[in-house]
């Protein structure tokens, strides 16, 4: 059974790293994978949040910050170490590697662990939102597995967690926003 299942890990991983394989799609997903240009977004939605959101908005704001740097840290100083897996850019010798390949290990993917986190968390409190956050979230998981640093499974895995950390962290969102307005409630504005 297990073998089974590094067999289609394989399979998959192969099927986005060599199959898929084009120009057009190394810049895509070079572009969309990297952190850098996402602060941006990252910056004027919290803005956005904590300037517009009202008191719904400053919570999460908060929440989603606390969020990401949970799921950062366990899936990179945890769970990584813990399990050692070599990312397949470091243990096949035929990966395609548009942008290189690191050093760290690969189970589970932070990218896919961080973002479905932050989509999911977000999914729960801003359900208007949802196609956008899981098609931007699958995305930039997709991307890891066709640059050749995460096999599929790595991502399966930080996504799940993700999913997890999110309803987590939008269930506290949730009974903090309720505590906040039965403590201290808005004042109507006439």
């Amino acid at each position: 059974m297990i073998e089974a299942l590094n067999q289609l890990d394989l399979f998959m991983f192969y099927f986005f790293n060599h199959t898929l394989s084009t120009g057009i799609l190394d810049s895509f997903f070079s572009f969309i994978t990297n952190v850098r240009y996402w602060f941006p977004v990252y910056i004027i939605a919290l803005l956005y949040l904590v300037i517009k959101g009202g008191r719904k908005g400053r919570i999460a704001a908060v929440f989603v910050l606390l969020l990401v740097a949970t799921t950062d840290q366990l899936g990179a100083k945890v769970i990584k170490e813990l399990f050692q897996r070599l990312r397949p850019c470091n243990a096949l010798p035929d990966v395609l590697t548009p942008l290189g390949c690191t050093g760290t290990f690969s189970f589970p993917s932070n990218h896919a662990l961080n973002n479905f986190a932050v989509a999911f968390f977000f999914l729960w409190i801003y359900p208007k939102a949802k196609w956008y956050l899981i098609t931007v979230a699958s995305l930039i998981a997709i991307s890891r597995v066709y640059l050749g640093l995460h096999y599929p499974s790595d991502i399966l895995g930080g996504a799940v967690l993700g999913i997890g950390f999110g309803y987590f962290f939008s269930s506290l969102h949730t009974q903090t926003e309720k505590f906040m307005n039965e403590k201290y409630p808005l004042k109507q504005k006439n």
